[in-house]
């Protein structure tokens, strides 16, 4: 055989194989970025759907319907009236946890329109939240889980408790409380 011969045949195997095995590389890769963007809502996610490839569709439109919304930082005063009423709520709490419970999930919802998300639907906005910060986006969900059982009065003391504790992971990362003046985060 010819060494031209042996040579295209070679470069077409080699351009064979990279169609056949680029593809996977690609999916594996962005697999691994969305799951490592979307932490463990990627996993409560595809364990939804049941499906990896359907999960990370979804993850993805998330992110193209995140794009197209203008979510901002509180400015210094708004961001401390929430603060301020979040410590209303807090000390309501002991005196009267269901309206606490209701309070909390007012402040979450201002504070989420102040910044930008909708918040006509509660699916919709757990989803829009999760991108920005996906490892509390449970927490919302359970606090809400909550307090929808609220309105049918089948909620424990210690339910609304946990239900504030949520709300509050949520909130410290919507008003930035962990934040010191220079925007840096306190450790």
């Amino acid at each position: 055989m010819e060494t031209w011969l042996l040579v295209v045949v070679v470069v077409l195997l080699v351009l064979v194989l990279a169609a056949l095995v680029a593809p996977r590389a690609v999916r594996g890769w962005r697999s691994q970025r969305i799951r490592k963007r979307f932490g463990p809502e990627y996993d409560r996610t595809v364990s939804r759907t049941g499906d990896r490839a359907a999960a990370e569709a979804e993850l993805a439109e998330r992110e193209k319907r995140r794009c197209r919304l203008t979510i901002t930082d509180l400015d210094p005063a708004a961001r401390d009236r929430y603060l301020q009423g979040w410590r209303a709520a807090q000390a309501r709490f002991v005196d009267n946890p269901v309206a606490a419970t209701r309070e909390a999930d007012l402040l979450v919802t201002n504070v989420m329109r102040d910044r930008g998300y909708p918040v006509d639907d509660f699916e919709q906005q757990a989803a829009d939240v999760s991108v920005d910060h996906p490892t509390v986006v449970e927490h919302y969900r359970s606090a809400h889980a909550v307090a929808v059982a609220t309105e049918r009065e089948q909620v424990s003391t210690e339910d609304l408790r946990q239900a504030i504790t949520h709300y509050r992971a949520l909130f410290d990362e919507l008003v930035g409380a962990g934040e010191t003046e220079s925007g840096g985060r306190h450790g």
